[in-house]
């Protein structure tokens, strides 16, 4: 396993981070296989493991923990905050309030007396970022992190949380956490640019496109939208739906750009987001022990640059095929209200 580093932390991280969103009662309920997991990935030479918070509610901190007992040294750990845990207001979000206390707990459910990498899961407009800035930075000088992220950040708040951080003497963003596949090409216009230029770490997330990239779904053959992610958002995977028709025919021809190398179509997506120069980390999220197998068989695969020209002739660099679960869309896009004058006022000319 080949080792890069983290911004400029001077951290050293694995090229393959091992993400445990599949740990506990979302994925995969069985502790004692899930700890095999990761410890199995620590022998194979990862040494970054990102998890967070909401993560089946805590439970996969938990078995992070326990999985990381003895070894905790010599494993560059990471967690994150945002999203709601538990009801009523007040327990989610990027505010002082929240991110004090959730660290505590998340300090207590990984059973360590430190973060290697806290971020911040999804940008939170309810928030000043100078206020989520100087908590961590204050986290940071008390010692419970050592360094902090973002993740899945417009470009645009990633720019003015640089510029907040330089105009208040506080800490920075270290690294960015996108969704980055052959698929989802998007942050290639500005966000990865952009991070290469402010020296930010990059680790990214879903390689295989939720599923999409695993080899299960392909042109032609029946599609099981009951289980796993295709229930949760079965319009994405639906083949019968003429917008998904460019996904399945981008598929089928990376597929064979897979066969023709002699790999499989799974280790050829993970090995993409590697070949990127702003990229530091890749996050694999096995369920099991075999998917973690399979992940880790194509970590040594090179991507050359005919291979690469044939990807991009597929789906164009910047391009987005598909919308990553879970992708953080503005307000202005999700509440019409912000994007329509009162009805009086939508004419030109006033009658």
């Amino acid at each position: 396993m080949r080792y890069r580093v983290l911004g400029g932390t001077g951290i050293e991280v694995s090229v393959h981070c091992l993400g445990t969103m599949m740990f506990g009662a979302v994925g995969n309920p069985d502790h004692d296989e899930c700890v095999r997991i990761v410890r199995t990935a620590l022998d194979r030479g990862v040494n970054f493991v990102d998890t967070a918070d909401m993560y089946s509610a805590g439970e996969s901190e938990e078995i992070v923990g326990k999985a990381l007992k003895g070894r905790r040294d010599d494993v560059v750990l990471a967690s994150k905050v945002y999203f709601p845990m538990g009801e009523g207001p007040n327990r989610g979000g990027a505010s002082r309030r929240w991110i004090v206390r959730e660290v505590e707990a998340s300090l207590r459910r990984l059973g360590t007396d430190w973060i290697d990498l806290y971020q911040v899961h999804r940008f939170d407009e309810r928030t000043d970022l100078e206020e989520t800035l100087w908590a961590l930075t204050d986290l940071v000088r008390e010692g419970k992190i050592r360094a902090f992220g973002c993740s899945t950040f417009p470009v645009e708040e990633i720019v003015e949380a640089r510029h907040v951080a330089e105009r208040r003497g506080l800490m920075r963003f270290r690294t960015e956490q996108p969704p980055y596949s052959l698929l989802r090409r998007g942050v290639e216009t500005a966000v990865l640019p952009l991070c290469q230029r402010y020296g930010m770490g990059v680790l990214t997330w879903s390689p295989l496109a939720s599923g999409f990239l695993t080899g299960k779904y392909r042109k032609g053959r029946a599609a099981d939208l009951s289980t796993g992610r295709a229930a949760l958002a079965p319009a994405r995977f639906d083949p019968a739906l003429p917008g998904n028709a460019a996904k399945y025919d981008a598929v089928e021809e990376l597929a064979a750009v897979a066969e023709s190398i002699g790999c499989s179509l799974p280790e050829l997506a993970v090995a993409f987001p590697v070949a990127h120069p702003g990229v530091t980390s890749v996050i694999i999220g096995p369920r099991t022990m075999d998917q973690l197998e399979s992940l880790l068989k194509g970590a040594s695969l090179t991507l050359d640059d005919e291979t690469l020209d044939r990807i991009d002739a597929i789906v164009p660099p910047g391009a987005d095929l598909y919308q990553a679960d879970g992708a953080w869309r503005p307000r202005v896009l999700t509440d019409a209200s912000l994007r329509r004058r009162p009805v009086a006022d939508r004419a030109a000319a006033a009658l």
